[in-house]
């Protein structure tokens, strides 16, 4: 009974998490404080459901002041080719930057 319960809320979470984001993106231009705030309540019930946040959603959120960004609108997007190929996106709201490797990491090989 714990284990189906659990994998209802996960997923009913996970369906939460997706309109949130989804309005977020809608509202972004017209408020961007109505955006935070769909983001923090997204955030708030992936903590709660103890779900991960899938890897779209959490490059649309700054890692140091959590913010929803937009690429283009506050933060900056670049790619680099020193030493090993990555993404660098630079949060106009902190400054701060995130770096995301291009090269997928290399697993075990089958045999």
């Amino acid at each position: 009974m714990c284990k189906t319960m659990d994998v209802t809320t996960r997923r009913i979470a996970m369906q939460r998490i997706k309109t949130l984001f989804r309005l977020a993106k809608e509202s972004f231009h017209e408020d961007p404080s109505l955006a935070q705030h769909y983001v923090d309540n997204a955030r708030k019930i992936a903590m709660a459901a103890k779900v991960r946040l899938p890897k779209e959603y959490r490059h649309q959120v700054c890692r140091h002041c959590k913010s929803f960004i937009q690429p283009g609108v506050n933060c900056r997007v670049r790619i680099q080719q020193r030493r090993e190929p990555h993404v660098v996106i630079t949060c106009l709201n902190c400054g701060k930057q995130t770096r995301l490797p291009m090269k997928k990491k290399e697993g075990k090989s089958k045999v």
